[in-house]
């Protein structure tokens, strides 16, 4: 357990405003990174890597988000406290203690068993809880829907049809689509059992999303 020290907390402060200056506007979501000890997810040995604004790796082939991108998203999908909310793609975990700063019914799933089993353990440590889960996150988590929010931490070269028939009306998911190289992040709201509307934004660059309905589906 890595302790969260005055010094930590100053440097996530540091963080905070060079993400307002990049062009994050929710103070919930400024407050979110503000409160999530982001060095508690690094090996010892990478401490100093903790609040630089990149992605690191985290081994199995991914990646922590960049602090930016984790801002990017979630602002995006704009989670509410009674929401229920599906994460695709656990990862360190760092991404879902955010979302678990702006409201407690947060369920999330890894592909990878090593990862999954790693993460279990630090959100343990840190005293958060959401509902985890192992498997094919490109299929969702049908037994637990509808979802209020999902969002996809990895890039998917289509739009997942599991993942939209999980999201209640009115609810929306967040994802980035594109190929191996770039993706664009879509915000996909469901407006009606059979109607969705689609918005664009920026490019990003992703680890790929496994599964079915993914890239090895």
């Amino acid at each position: 357990m890595h302790a969260d020290t005055y010094r930590h907390r100053g440097q996530r402060r540091t963080l905070v405003e060079e993400l307002r200056r990049k062009g994050i506007r929710s103070e919930r979501v400024l407050s979110a990174l503000q409160a999530v000890p982001r060095h508690a997810f690094f090996e010892a040995a990478f401490q100093q890597h903790a609040y630089h604004d990149k992605a690191f790796p985290i081994g199995e082939g991914q990646t922590i988000s960049q602090p930016y991108t984790v801002a990017y998203q979630t602002e995006l999908l704009a989670p509410e406290p009674q929401h229920r909310v599906l994460e695709v793609g656990t990862g360190s975990g760092y991404q879902c203690c955010v979302l678990l700063e702006l409201t407690p019914h947060v369920f999330s799933i890894e592909y990878q068993p090593v990862l999954f089993e790693r993460t279990c353990r630090r959100l343990a440590h840190l005293n958060r809880t959401a509902h985890l889960f192992c498997g094919d996150g490109s299929l969702g988590l049908p037994q637990h829907a509808p979802f209020d929010r999902i969002l996809v931490t990895a890039g998917s070269p289509t739009l997942p049809r599991p993942l939209l028939r999980q999201l209640r009306v009115g609810g929306c998911l967040v994802i980035p689509v594109g190929d191996a190289q770039v993706q664009r992040m879509l915000r996909v709201t469901r407006v009606s059992e059979e109607e969705f509307t689609r918005e664009e934004f920026e490019e990003f660059r992703f680890v790929p999303l496994l599964g079915q309905a993914g890239w090895n589906g």
